[in-house]
């Protein structure tokens, strides 16, 4: 199968495209590269550099199937430079969708978030909820997927909503839970936790690649949108699960944000999806790279310090 993969280079598609390779499928990356390029070379893998919003600069002519990560993530990168990312999460993704249309195309895998349900009271979040999207960021992604949503019936379109990703990449971030408090407790000895009783959904990057995996081979299953996240715990909780492995110290401290998430992902295990990882899984992995020194303290990895060293902010608009 040919794939055409955007954000190839970042911190899911890093760990994506090296899967989808050993599985037989020719790629075509695309990545502006802003956190380096970090793809190994491949026979089967073509790597170009370049913003999605030049979509002509994007090849699409024998492109099977687009799986769509490229975007400004999180709710504080977004917020530097508000007016980049509706153009990079909402138009990029109409121009996409719209030359995948006029090219072929037959299916497109969206990276949409979890945080599109805003703040909710259920145990149980699914997919069927009405979404009430409270940051910049939560409504780009929002809009995105109406848009994908708006082609289903000439696309498959899935659009995934994935919890807080967490587990070691190429394209290495440690602002993200997980990755944040467990690199804390290895470098610090010691790990701050802001409040504590927020509640959390989580997913292994190996089991986000995974479900990306089970759509292209699954495309039967009719578009629509998954929920994708299976440990929903606190920020507490998961500090103590790095103290087991990690010999750290537990400060807690006051915070101003008291929001909890939970997803329920049963629609997803329905279409026969099985995760394998847990946050634990995690952990480990990101101790063993730290061990090995292939985790370091680069603004690389910090997605907020980077994109403002890079001239990305409102301040210097790109």
């Amino acid at each position: 199968m040919n794939i055409l993969v955007t954000g190839g280079s970042g911190y899911k598609g890093s760990v994506l495209i090296p899967e989808l390779l050993k599985d037989g499928h020719s790629i075509t990356s695309v990545d502006t590269n802003w956190f380096g390029e970090n793809l190994i070379s491949h026979p089967k893998l073509t790597k170009i550099k370049t913003d999605i919003r030049d979509i002509d600069s994007i090849p699409f002519d024998g492109i099977d199937s687009i799986i769509h990560l490229a975007n400004i993530a999180n709710d504080p990168a977004v917020e530097l430079n508000p007016n980049l990312s509706w153009e990079v999460n909402v138009l990029s993704s109409y121009q996409i969708a719209d030359k995948a249309v006029r090219s072929g195309v037959k299916q497109i895998i969206y990276a949409s978030s979890g945080s599109v349900y805003g703040i909710k009271e259920e145990e149980k979040v699914t997919e069927d909820l009405v979404l009430v999207p409270v940051s910049v960021y939560n409504k780009t992604k929002m809009v995105a997927e109406r848009v994908f949503l708006s082609f289903k019936e000439k696309l498959d379109i899935k659009c995934i909503r994935p919890a807080t990703v967490c587990g070691f990449s190429p394209r290495m971030r440690l602002d993200v839970s997980v990755n944040m408090l467990t690199y804390q407790a290895l470098k610090k000895g010691k790990i701050t936790v802001f409040g504590g009783n927020q509640t959390r959904p989580n997913i292994h990057i190996k089991d986000m690649v995974n479900v990306y995996k089970h759509f292209l081979k699954n495309k039967e299953i009719p578009s629509g949108c998954f929920n994708a996240g299976f440990e929903n715990i606190s920020i507490l909780e998961i500090a103590h699960q790095v103290t087991k492995s990690i010999n750290a110290e537990i400060i807690v401290t006051e915070s101003n944000d008291p929001r909890s998430y939970r997803q329920d992902s049963t629609k997803l295990i329905q279409t026969g999806f099985e995760p394998q990882y847990t946050i634990s899984d995690a952990i480990e992995e990101i101790k063993r790279k730290f061990e090995e020194g292939e985790i370091d303290a680069s603004d690389k990895n910090y997605t907020v310090k980077w994109m403002k060293k890079l001239g990305l902010s409102n301040s210097n608009k790109s």
